[in-house]
C-alpha cells in the first residue's frame, strides 16, 4: 500500500490544503494545516460550503494529529485509518479542450481517422508539421487566428477542434455528475468497448460559487479517443462513464506562497506503467497553454451559467501520447492494471490504476446519500456564511 503522505508535494509542512477523507462515519472535508489533519465539518459539512470562507485556511476544527502519523489509504486498503476521497464534492465537475497546439492537432487527427488508430500515423505525419507550427503561436480570437482560420479552410484542414483551439470561445464541457470523481489511489475507469484511450494528466482549479479561484488540484481527465473520434457529438460517452474523472490528492489552498501564477508556472509529468511491462513518460508545461486559466474560469461562469455551488475545472492538456505499445504504428492505448501517476511540484502525486468501466466501484453515493450522511451526523445547520 502507497502511504498518501509519499504522493504529498516536499513542502506539504508549510502548504494549505483541503480535501475529503472517511475515518468511518462519512465524508468530512478537512484542511491540512502546519503538517496537521484537521476535520472542520463542524464548521462546514462539505468541501462545497468550505470554499466558500474567505478566511477558509484560518477556520478551526477538530485536530486529528500529524498527517505523517495517520494511515490513509485508498478504497479497500487493508491497514488503513481512513480513505482518501476526490477533493470535491457538490462542485459540478467542468474540463476544457484542446487548450494546448499539441492536443488540438491531435483532435483534428482523431476526426480525421473517424476513431480508427490504424489510420491515425499517416493523417499525423501529414498535419502536424502544417498545423502545429502555426498553432503553437496564435493568440485564441486574434485577427491572426481569424487569418489562419480562413487559410486552413481554404487548405481544407479546418476542423471543429481547430474553432476552440483559435477561435473565441474555449470548449467547456460537463465532465461528470456532482460526487463521481474518484481521488487518489482509487481505480480510474475506461470503457471495455474502447481499443483507443488514454490518461490526460492536468491541473484543475477550485471555484466558488462567484467564480473566485480558490485553489488547484490535480486530474486525470480519462479519455476514449476511438469513441469521440468517430463523432464529436459522442463527447458524453467518451468522457463521462464510471471512475473517468480522478481528482486529487488535495486541493492546495491559494495563499501568499502558492498563487495562480505558480500554476501558470507548472510542469505536469505523467507516468504509466504496465503489468506488461511497457512504461510511457511525459511532461505538460502549463506555460504553453493557449488560454490564460483565468479566461477559462470566465468562460465557465459568467451572467450565462451560474454554479451555485462552485465548481472545479480541468485545465486540459498536451499530453497526447503517440509511442506505440504494442504493434508498429500502433499508438498508445490503456490495458487494465496500468498504473497511471500525474505529478507537479507543488501539487504532489495523483496516482490510480486502470479497470474498465464497468469493473470498477459502481457509482452509488450520491446526493440524497450525503444529506442522509451529513444529518445522521447532526452536521446539517444554518449556513456558516
Amino acid at each position: 500500500m502507497t502511504r498518501l503522505i509519499e504522493d504529498l508535494p516536499a513542502d506539504w509542512r508549510d502548504g494549505l490544503f483541503l480535501g475529503r477523507v472517511d475515518i468511518g462515519r462519512g465524508p468530512i472535508p478537512t484542511l491540512v494545516r502546519g503538517g496537521r489533519l484537521i476535520d472542520v465539518s463542524e464548521r462546514v459539512p462539505t468541501v462545497s460550503e468550505a470554499a466558500r470562507l474567505p478566511d477558509l485556511g484560518r477556520i478551526q476544527g477538530r485536530d486529528l494529529g500529524d498527517l505523517e502519523e495517520i494511515v490513509l489509504g485508498a478504497r479497500g486498503d487493508e491497514g488503513a485509518g481512513g480513505v482518501v476521497l476526490s477533493p470535491v464534492d457538490l462542485q459540478c465537475i467542468k474540463a476544457s479542450g484542446v487548450t494546448f497546439a499539441v492536443s488540438a492537432v491531435e483532435r483534428v487527427i482523431e476526426e480525421r481517422a473517424r476513431g480508427d488508430l490504424n489510420q491515425a500515423q499517416a493523417i499525423r505525419q501529414t498535419l502536424a508539421q502544417r498545423v502545429g507550427a502555426d498553432l503553437s503561436t496564435v493568440r485564441p480570437g486574434s485577427d491572426q487566428a481569424m487569418a489562419l482560420k480562413a487559410a486552413l479552410i481554404a487548405d481544407d484542414l479546418w476542423s471543429q477542434y481547430l474553432e476552440v483551439a483559435i477561435g473565441k470561445d474555449a470548449e467547456i464541457f460537463t465532465k461528470a455528475p456532482i460526487l463521481s470523481s474518484v481521488g487518489w489511489g482509487d481505480q480510474v475507469g475506461v470503457r471495455p468497448d474502447s481499443a483507443w484511450n488514454n490518461p490526460e494528466p492536468e491541473v484543475a482549479i477550485l471555484c466558488d460559487p462567484t467564480g473566485r479561484a480558490v485553489g488547484a488540484t490535480l486530474g486525470n481527465d480519462v479519455n476514449l479517443r476511438d469513441i469521440e473520434g468517430r463523432s464529436a457529438l459522442l463527447l458524453g460517452k467518451a468522457k463521462d462513464n464510471n471512475a473517468s474523472a480522478a481528482l486529487g490528492p488535495f486541493v492546495r489552498l491559494f495563499d501568499d506562497d502558492f498563487t495562480m501564477d505558480d500554476v501558470r508556472r507548472a510542469t505536469v509529468s505523467l507516468t504509466v506503467r504496465g503489468q506488461d511491462g511497457f512504461v510511457l513518460e511525459g511532461r505538460s508545461s502549463m506555460g504553453l497553454i493557449s488560454r490564460d486559466p483565468l479566461d477559462l474560469v470566465g468562460q465557465t461562469l459568467n451572467a450565462n451559467h451560474q454554479y451555485p455551488d462552485g465548481f472545479v475545472l480541468y485545465l486540459g492538456t498536451m499530453f497526447a501520447p503517440v509511442e506505440d505499445r504494442d504493434a508498429p504504428g500502433q499508438g498508445f492505448t490503456h490495458k487494465i492494471g496500468d498504473e497511471v501517476t500525474v505529478t507537479s511540484e507543488r501539487l504532489g502525486t495523483l496516482r490510480n490504476r486502470v479497470t474498465t468501466t464497468d469493473k470498477a466501484a459502481p457509482w452509488t453515493f450520491g446526493v440524497a446519500d450525503l444529506m442522509y450522511s451529513l444529518a445522521a451526523r447532526g452536521l446539517l445547520r444554518e449556513r456558516a456564511l
